[in-house]
């Protein structure tokens, strides 16, 4: 054998031998690693939650609240902990609209909370959120008061629109509602935030409104007229509009109170010749107005008419 290839055969022999050692180093590392991220993941599956974010809209709902619907969940394996469970738990609470739930690895779970916002009170024992479902809540938490609805069951949303609609209305004699009733034949009467009640039957309510926003500032200004007329008398009793019933086609009738919370009828006919409305049976005394004219006697009253 001659040297070139003794040479040869020794250079084989050595690459050989490297790429040997090469590959066993490679193969060691890789099982180094396996067991390395075995290792880590077995100890990370063992690893609890160690942080819970709870964040939203919240006004109601408070965050002892959360992780008191959270203390039958089991937080001690991130890898176990199941969001639907935690989604679940939360959404029970009273207050509660939405819920989501996320894990941030390694050991964090992310809360967000969307609370419901009360509309209305519904029939004494329920709230109404602004899409008109009924839930039940303590009502010791909300910071402003709120109108209330009474009516039949299933007819919250229809109660809903009706006084988001007239509300809206209102607002153009700075009037709001306070109470809001359906009956069992659909028939609706309002009370409104400065205690006058509107019965308004069952059809045109926005133009019976409307027929009532055009009337009540006449009515307004022959009651500070009156208190003027008492204000040189010695009769001081105050009156005030107790209901305006608007279930006429073209008229209404008022019904007054006075510090004895004594009503009287009156009714009111719109003439549609002259455009006037007539109070009738009006049991007091005589005064002359700038923009309307009450005439009575002793024996007989004549009537109350507004120009309008």
């Amino acid at each position: 054998m001659n040297n070139k290839q003794f040479t040869s055969e020794n250079q084989k022999a050595l690459s050989f031998g490297l790429g040997l050692a090469f590959f066993v180093c490679v193969l060691i590392s890789l099982v180094s690693i396996g067991w390395w991220l075995t290792k880590m993941l077995i100890e990370q599956e063992h690893s609890p939650v160690n942080s819970i974010v709870i964040s939203g809209e919240m006004p109601y709902t408070q965050r002892e609240e959360v992780l008191s619907a959270m203390s039958n969940i089991d937080l001690g394996n991130f890898f176990q902990v199941n969001v639907n469970d935690i989604q679940t738990q939360v959404s029970a609470l009273p207050w509660v609209y939405s819920v989501a739930v996320r894990k941030q690895w390694p050991n964090e779970v992310k809360i967000y909370v969307v609370d419901q916002t009360p509309i209305a009170l519904w029939n004494g024992d329920f709230l109404l959120n602004q899409f008109g479902k009924a839930f039940q809540a303590e009502t010791k938490v909300l910071t402003k008061a709120l109108p209330e609805f009474f009516g039949p069951e299933g007819s919250e949303l229809l109660a809903l629109e009706n006084f988001t609609n007239l509300n809206d209305l209102l607002e153009y004699r700075d009037l709001s509602i306070d109470e809001l009733i359906l009956s069992e034949r659909f028939s609706w009467q309002l009370t409104l935030n400065n205690g006058v009640r509107l019965n308004l039957g069952r059809e045109e309510r926005v133009k019976r409104v409307q027929r009532f926003m055009d009337v009540y500032p006449l009515i307004k200004t022959h009651l500070a007229d009156q208190e003027k007329q008492k204000s040189n008398s010695k009769k001081q009793l105050k009156q005030t509009v107790d209901y305006i019933d608007l279930r006429y086609d073209t008229g209404l009738a008022v019904g007054w109170k006075q510090a004895a919370n004594v009503s009287s009828n009156i009714n009111l006919k719109q003439q549609k010749s002259n455009h006037t409305v007539m109070f009738q049976n009006y049991p007091f005394q005589s005064y002359p107005f700038k923009d309307y004219l009450f005439r009575s006697n002793e024996l007989q009253t004549k009537g109350l008419a507004l120009n309008v």
